[in-house]
């Protein structure tokens, strides 16, 4: 019913700027704009790690501590597609990431269960 796709990965030096873009197809009405999506990330040999979410109707967000400041998640309901600022970039950012989207729990995203997820754009930052 639902697909995600993910696009605007890509290799840049450190210190550089990326923007990523997920593309959610599937819903019916207006639902994109009354649900949860959320930015993750795997490195190889590592625990899959949350990085950012957001309710697309209230516009509650959550950052993962260490990318405060230099990570911004936003919507457009409008193209049904969530982005991913990543400024400042820095060596350990280096991984596959994902988009998904899952059901509120509440006003925020705290405890949704990400159920939809994307086949991940590869983002590969060099000193």
């Amino acid at each position: 019913r639902l697909q995600v796709v993910e696009s605007g990965g890509g290799s840049v030096q450190a210190g550089g700027s990326l923007i990523l873009s997920c593309v959610v197809s599937g819903f019916t009405s207006n639902r994109f704009s009354d649900t949860c999506m959320a930015w993750f990330r795997q490195t190889p040999g590592k625990e899959r790690e949350g990085v950012a979410h957001i309710h697309t109707r209230f516009g509650l967000t959550y950052y993962a501590d260490s990318l405060k400041g230099r990570f911004t998640i936003s919507h457009d309901n409008a193209k049904n597609t969530l982005y991913l600022q990543m400024n400042n970039l820095k060596t350990e950012d280096t991984a596959i990431y994902y988009c998904a989207t899952g059901s509120p729990t509440s006003r925020s995203c705290s405890g949704s269960t990400y159920t939809i997820w994307g086949q991940g754009t590869q983002v590969t930052v060099s000193s």
